[in-house]
């Protein structure tokens, strides 16, 4: 069979450019192997003169691109990631489809940067993440740590003139960071410490501190994420989460296709696998 793979565009892997390339290019490697062609495809390809082939894995999200893969699915094309379940990732709409479905998340306000009201008092006015909330953070300065209210108004007032309509507020949780990464139907799982692998986009896993390897169960680490990418629809995933004090965890970021780098090799055979039995359907 031949499968579309559709590249993610340099843009929207800051600081991960060649990790993401690399995880495409294993994926599109081992579905080779597995007998299967692929025909690869730049964002902007596809763009322009769309594709022929009936099952796409994609790490596309541009939201032209976006919109039209979920016309193709609604066409029966089938889509991993979904388009329906990248979009969900955007920041707001995570958060609000993982507190609806009782996932374990950070107290979290969306606000309207013309308009935030009172936002930041009512998550106590201290020690808030403010995160740009109508896609995934592209620079540094679309997720910033504040200390005091005063400040993130301002915070807020800079988003607005960079022309970001909407931020959402998270109230910030204190304990160990962890990353993971999971590609659903396959049992895969894993994860590490980003501060001890050296691995980071902006490099604010600096205010939780030194990790203190605080114990915690990492099968219920497993399913709450699974639980999180079932809720949000996608099934190759990863994010980050916090191991609090006393053992409890909390995630803070759920995105759909991450980089796998610590695990790259292991991941894309299970990718791979993940899109090869639509193969059959």
């Amino acid at each position: 069979m031949t499968i579309a793979g559709i590249k993610r565009s340099n843009l929207f892997s800051p600081n991960h450019v060649g990790n993401d390339n690399a995880i495409f290019r294993q994926t599109a490697q081992c579905l080779i192997e597995a007998g299967h062609q692929v025909k690869e495809y730049t964002e902007e390809e596809f763009l322009h003169n769309g594709v022929e082939e009936r099952l796409i894995f994609t790490m596309a999200r541009d939201k032209t691109t976006v919109a039209l893969l979920q016309g193709l699915e609604r066409n029966g094309v089938v889509v991993i990631n979904s388009g329906f379940g990248i979009e969900n990732c955007y920041r707001a709409n995570m958060t609000r489809l993982l507190l609806g479905a009782g996932i374990p998340y950070p107290q979290s306000v969306i606000v309207d940067t013309s308009r935030p009201g009172n936002a930041l008092d009512e998550l106590g006015g201290r020690n808030i993440w403010i995160k740009r909330g109508d896609f995934h953070a592209i620079h540094k300065e679309d997720v910033t740590f504040v200390r005091h209210a005063e400040e993130g108004y301002e915070m807020i007032r800079e988003y607005a003139l960079r022309g970001i309509d909407m931020v959402v507020l998270c109230k910030h949780i204190s304990g160990d960071l962890v990353k993971f990464y999971g590609v659903r139907g396959t049992g895969f799982f894993y994860w590490f410490y980003p501060s001890e692998a050296m691995h980071s986009k902006f490099g604010t896993e600096s205010i939780n501190g030194d990790i203190k390897h605080l114990p915690f169960d990492a099968l219920r680490l497993k399913e709450d994420s699974l639980a999180a990418a079932e809720t949000l629809g996608i099934d190759i995933y990863g994010g980050d989460a916090i191991i609090q004090p006393d053992g409890s965890i909390c995630l803070i970021d759920v995105n759909d296709w991450p980089s796998f780098a610590p695990c790259r090799n292991e991941a894309a055979v299970h990718i791979a696998a993940c899109i090869g039995k639509h193969c059959c359907v």
